[in-house]
């Protein structure tokens, strides 16, 4: 199975600087090969200290130069905020740079703040990225960005460097609506699933997402990427100070920098699926919700991590896992040490774990009448 090192650089609380920050996970990011890691994984956010990550694309070509085998990719690269062209050279660059190493993953984007600074209406969201993800998707593909739609028109122009290779089957969507997956369905794109929902939706909503992409492209769907933020520790002292202390500070975070709770989102286009949760935050309380949020994620001992995560990975048929384990304000001793256990006791176990291939497999022809009957 393909197991990926999720990176975040947040600086809650800023309890230390960000060039620490910056030099603590880069360093284990520059350890992941040696450690056995098939990939790593770069987040998206600006101007708080949610997460420090503003450039994808020179942190993974910094990455680059450090490695020889493993795989970079975005999770995920915001398409709203940018100009499609760019993002379409800035893969092509990281592809050369890396000798066809690079993962495109792409998203629509959910914090308010990084909208008003970009300038970008949020309300516009979903059809830029569908007209975006469109004309990227098609210039890595052909070597020239040409589009002409409501939103988004670009004159014919090629790409230069010309892309190395086919992104297909490397390219991957966060999608948390219905709505954002029936686009992914279309656009003939694997899913990255991060826990935010309760498992029997997610897996059915897969389930519905499996069922489309057969409909409209006429092949199984790839497997999905789940992201889960992991913590192993041996001591249960260290264990319970991993849920109750960073996972509830990061999953706070998260309500915090989205909004969750934010019931203004159901006059937003796009975003009615986040009105509707905070109407349900609203009814049972932020502090219930910021629970079941660090509920979804994983830690505890190497033996109780391994078996919840390859419980998960089963559970929604997923093709890799990218696991961020830097999270809610941890003390650098205390990730390290994480990052130690998981490298030396659970990865070896997860990577003997076969789903028929590497991200972005897809299934048997027998698994692929089961998923459509």
């Amino acid at each position: 199975m393909h197991i990926g090192l999720g990176l975040q650089m947040a600086n809650l609380d800023r309890r230390v600087s960000d060039a620490d920050v910056y030099k603590f996970e880069l360093g284990l990011a520059a350890q992941a090969e040696d450690a056995g890691f098939d990939s790593v994984w770069h987040s998206e956010h600006h101007f708080t200290d949610y997460q420090l990550t503003s450039q994808q694309s020179m942190v993974l070509s910094w990455l680059a130069g450090q490695t020889k085998r493993i795989k970079l990719g975005t999770f995920v690269t915001v398409l709203p905020w940018h100009d499609p062209l760019r993002v379409a050279e800035s893969f092509s660059v990281l592809d050369h740079l890396s000798d066809g190493r690079a993962i495109l993953g792409l998203g629509r984007g959910l914090g308010q703040k990084e909208f008003v600074a970009f300038r970008v209406p949020m309300g516009e969201s979903r059809r830029r990225f569908k007209e975006y993800a469109a004309a990227v998707l098609e210039g890595l593909e052909t070597g020239v960005m040409e589009y002409d739609g409501e939103l988004y028109q670009q004159p014919r122009v090629e790409i230069r460097p010309a892309p190395l290779k086919s992104f297909r089957g490397r390219t991957f969507a966060s999608a948390v609506s219905p709505e954002s997956m029936e686009i992914m369905a279309r656009m003939g794109v694997g899913l990255m699933v991060i826990a935010q929902k309760p498992w029997p939706t997610a897996i059915e909503e897969l389930k519905q997402y499996r069922e489309r992409y057969f409909e409209l492209n006429g092949t199984e769907a790839p497997k999905p990427i789940l992201v889960l933020v992991t913590g192993v520790a041996k001591d249960q002292a260290q264990v319970d100070r991993m849920r109750n202390v960073h996972l509830k500070r990061w999953s706070q975070s998260v309500v915090e920098h989205y909004e969750f709770d934010n019931v203004g989102f159901e006059q937003i286009e796009g975003y009615e699926y986040y009105g509707a949760l905070a109407r349900n935050i609203e009814k049972h309380g932020l502090d219930s919700f910021c629970d079941f949020l660090a509920d979804l994620q994983v830690w505890g001992t190497p033996q109780q991590v391994t078996e919840r995560l390859l419980e998960l990975v089963e559970m929604v048929d997923a093709g890799g896992l990218i696991a961020p384990l830097c999270f809610g304000g941890m003390p650098q001793g205390e990730a390290q040490e994480s990052f130690d256990l998981f490298t030396s006791e659970v990865l070896p176990e997860l990577k003997k774990h076969d789903v028929g291939g590497d991200i972005g497999v897809t299934y048997t022809t027998d698994a692929a009448a089961a998923v459509v009957a």
